[in-house]
């Protein structure tokens, strides 16, 4: 009976390491299928913008009113969203990954910001939303700066 159960265990645990292993797989493929989706809506993103830039300076002569700064504007953070996305999916240190994200924070923050209308029923959320960017922006410099220190710390201990 015990040489069973020692089969079934020993079946159990190869079948296991099997099924982490083809997870393993599938992860990784659809990690990489995902990239390759978010690089072509970049380069479509990247196309629409170059469109509307075209569009303003060469059509239009140059002339930019608010309402296509503001258009251009939101395309633009948009799509440096997204660039950011992408490239936080090459990233492989744990606090640059966490830097990334606080960056794209603060860009959805803004762009969020250039989209609410500036109405006197909108002040609370914009002064809001206002506050919490200029934290994150704060947060940003503080890392960048900190890490900088950290970096010439340890290169001092390696020369």
């Amino acid at each position: 009976m015990s040489q069973h159960a020692s089969a079934l265990a020993a079946w159990l645990a190869s079948w296991d390491g099997q099924l982490d292993s083809s997870m393993q797989v599938f992860v990784r493929l659809m990690r990489h299928l995902f990239l390759i989706i978010m690089i072509v809506y970049l380069l479509v993103c990247m196309v629409s913008l170059a469109g509307k830039l075209v569009h303003l300076l060469v059509i239009q002569g140059g002339v930019l009113d608010f309402i296509a700064i503001k258009d251009v504007l939101t395309d633009a953070l948009l799509t440096l969203i997204i660039l950011a996305i992408v490239r936080t999916l090459f990233i492989a240190s744990g606090f640059d990954y966490a830097l990334a994200f606080l960056e794209i924070g603060f860009v959805v923050l803004v762009r969020k910001l250039l989209l609410l209308e500036t109405i006197p029923a909108e002040t609370g959320l914009l002064l809001v939303l206002g506050v919490v960017s200029a934290l994150f922006f704060g947060l940003i410099i503080l890392i960048y700066h900190l890490k900088q220190k950290w970096q010439k710390a340890q290169n001092s201990l390696v020369t």
